[in-house]
């Protein structure tokens, strides 16, 4: 039976590749975006809603499919604004997971970060992981917290950061083989998007996924 999903995200590098995968799946006939800004791609299977993100409560009444996919996410350089940092990072995604209480939905998974801690001294640690446990106190059925290292790959907007910490990761890849800095290697987006449509079509247990095993389950 064909299945249906929401992307949110899905202009982002991983939420991107991650809608293509879906809309190229066999196993899937309705695919529902929200977005800020138009993913432009026109396809059959899709159907897409232009909206305030910080609004995401007022369309419970479109929020509707098998699986929820929330691939948002913002960085300091891009989001210097604390409070609008944690409306986006921490706002939308417990935004979604209720609207999937609301509405019935029994699977969600969002991306969230290695580190994460609600109790971490760090902003962006701490935004994520009050994030994770306030969607985890949403008790959907099947829940996947994707905690993903560094993401690489060529973004639309340049990250002046992000371009310096690839550079130096290429040069000092061959130490992440080994030992306690594995967990911290790099991860690319196809991996994680595999991961996200394997999880969702097979049997595994809800909770959170380190990026070591993201990797694996994304290979």
């Amino acid at each position: 039976m064909a299945k249906s999903a929401i992307v949110l995200g899905a202009t982002g590098l991983t939420g991107n590749i991650l809608l293509n995968m879906l809309l190229n799946d066999e196993r899937y006939n309705q695919i529902i975006v929200f977005g800020r800004n138009s993913c432009n791609i026109k396809h059959p299977k899709l159907e897409e809603y232009i909206i305030d993100l910080f609004q995401l409560d007022h369309y419970v009444n479109k929020f509707k499919a098998d699986e929820v996919h929330c691939c948002i996410g913002t960085t300091k350089a891009k989001t210097s604004n604390k409070e609008i940092y944690v409306k986006i990072d921490y706002g939308i995604p417990v935004a979604a997971a209720k609207l999937c209480k609301t509405n019935g939905i029994k699977t969600f998974l969002v991306i969230s970060a290695l580190g994460a801690k609600k109790n971490s001294k760090v902003f962006y640690n701490r935004t994520k992981g009050k994030m994770e446990a306030a969607v985890l106190g949403e008790e959907i059925p099947h829940t996947y917290i994707l905690q993903p290292s560094l993401i690489s790959g060529k973004r639309k907007e340049f990250r002046f950061g992000e371009y310096v910490f690839n550079g130096l990761m290429s040069l000092i890849k061959p130490m992440f083989r080994f030992g306690g800095l594995k967990r911290y290697q790099p991860i690319a987006p196809e991996t994680i998007a595999k991961c996200m449509v394997w999880l969702v079509n097979t049997t595994y247990n809800s909770g959170r996924i380190k990026s070591k095993k993201i990797q694996e389950l994304g290979e």
